[in-house]
């Protein structure tokens, strides 16, 4: 019997919300400058940047090891700077049957947070809950704060 799950981050962030969701949303691929140690590259195989369908190509480094995942967007928000990547390749794939990513900001009071969520679902209840990915997530987007700030 598979076991759905869901898991939350939240970084707070300096920069402004809109900046972050803007290189996630167009420039993806700009992810392995701010963050190098983490992403070697992100590839557009298909589609437009920032459009629903498009298919991306990450290269990045996970628990000490380079993966790779290919995801497609299956949602964009602008309003709600909300962006919803599902796997649909990859390294990931071999532990999760299905797992997807969604990014999106919001302001409280004059705060401004990044929240991704992690909706996955695992063979069994032995498999851990991807906490591993959700902090390499929430990493990145801690990098791309310090270098908007620069």
């Amino acid at each position: 019997m598979a076991i759905t799950g869901k898991i939350s981050g939240e970084v707070e962030i300096k920069c402004h919300c809109h900046l972050v969701f803007e290189l996630f949303k167009h420039r993806p691929h700009d992810t392995s400058v701010v963050n190098p140690e983490r992403i070697e590259a992100c590839h557009l195989v298909s589609g437009e940047w920032g459009v629903p369908g498009a298919v991306i190509q990450w290269y990045y480094y996970h628990d000490g090891k380079k993966e790779t995942a290919k995801e497609i967007i299956e949602e964009i928000d602008d309003e709600l700077h909300k962006i919803v990547f599902k796997v649909i390749e990859g390294d990931i794939l071999e532990v999760y049957n299905s797992i997807s990513f969604t990014f999106m900001t919001k302001d409280v009071g004059d705060k401004k947070f990044v929240i991704w969520t992690i909706e996955f679902e695992k063979a069994n209840a032995s498999i851990p809950d991807p906490t591993s990915y959700l902090d390499l997530v929430c990493g990145i987007v801690g990098n791309m704060d310090y270098h908007f700030l620069k």
